[in-house]
């Protein structure tokens, strides 16, 4: 069962060995071979390996690597899905490397829920910063992590936040003699193979909509770079404060939404438009403003046979704010 399982995440998973848990925390092939690729070269210890998928990743790219675990059922499964890695059995928070980057992966589960303060996982990312103070180290996260809670606890670097497969996988914390230099934030889409970082301008306007509105990848709205990613494209902010963008071309190879008709949002006036369009389904996309995209589509009660997405958000603020609904194209 946990071999089909895995099949949403690894190419080959035929001969793995898996725990429930192990694989559920188990990093995508993708996103695994993506951090690889930016370790190329170094002396790496994977000090949470568990059953060994980032130690899979790395050993082709790697000059020496040696991974270790504290639990000997997963360590175990290491040792077969891995075996020409060197293994040994330690505890995480004792080094038993002195110069080689640091990789880990703390467990953000515990009893089957999960954890979301950093202080919490398995061992604490407070913890984790303390014992390898002044070590190259790459901590995987929570995509959710509170940027502001990690400057609390003491990291100074780069955080990464990467998407694949069209969502947000993980944030990645590259300490300050591994991050780019003027970098503290970067996104990484995978699908795309596009990355921007905050060391980007990120000049952009705020006007009304043209023809196209671009709602941007995941990692870019976690990762704070909307703006960046706006400059870079050509492209406006709809609001200051909001995250879709507007243009009059897509940025290649991403979805965009041609806008058909903007109105000001209720229900009663999006229903008679999309009745008007003799629409039959619709996709929904909302931000800025408290709507259940399926509990509205149930109440909408299209009867059409026409597709089209609609995109609600407010703009404006205070006084001036207004909910808006544009009834669009889909790109693809």
């Amino acid at each position: 069962m946990l071999r089909r399982r895995a099949a949403t995440k690894f190419d080959d998973a035929a001969d793995w060995l898996f725990t429930d848990e192990a694989l559920q925390q188990a990093t995508t092939q993708a996103v695994a071979a993506h951090r690889a690729r930016r370790l190329t070269g170094a002396v790496v210890h994977d000090a949470t390996c568990s059953i060994g998928t980032e130690l899979a990743a790395l050993r082709n790219s790697t000059t020496t690597l040696v991974g270790s675990d504290v639990d000997p059922v997963r360590l175990a499964m290491a040792r077969h899905n891995v075996a020409d890695v060197d293994l040994c059995r330690a505890d995480a928070l004792r080094p038993i490397t002195r110069s080689a980057v640091v990789l880990l992966d703390p467990a953000r589960r515990r009893g089957g829920r999960r954890r979301f303060d950093p202080r919490d996982y398995t061992p604490g990312l407070d913890l984790l910063l303390e014992v390898y103070g002044g070590r190259d180290i790459v901590v995987k996260c929570a995509p959710g992590i509170d940027f502001d809670a990690l400057t609390g606890l003491g990291f100074s670097g780069e955080v990464e936040v990467t998407s694949a497969a069209g969502g947000v996988r993980e944030a990645c914390l590259w300490s300050a003699g591994l991050a780019t230099p003027g970098v503290t934030r970067r996104a990484s889409m995978l699908d795309t193979g596009e990355e921007i970082t905050d060391a980007e301008p990120d000049e952009c306007a705020v006007a009304p909509v043209g023809r196209w509105i671009v709602d941007p990848d995941g990692a870019v709205v976690r990762a704070g770079l909307v703006r960046h990613y706006a400059a870079r494209h050509g492209l406006w902010q709809l609001d200051p404060d909001i995250a879709y963008l507007s243009g009059d071309r897509v940025p290649s190879g991403v979805r965009g939404f041609e806008v058909l008709e903007e109105l000001a949002y209720s229900e009663r006036r999006l229903r008679q438009a999309l009745s008007g369009r003799n629409v039959g389904a619709a996709e929904i996309l909302v931000r800025g403003v408290d709507v259940d995209p399926d509990a509205l589509r149930h109440r909408l009660r299209l009867r059409g046979t026409q597709s089209v997405s609609v995109v609600i958000t407010r703009i404006g603020t205070g006084a001036s704010s207004q909910a808006r609904a544009f009834i669009c194209r889909p790109s693809r």
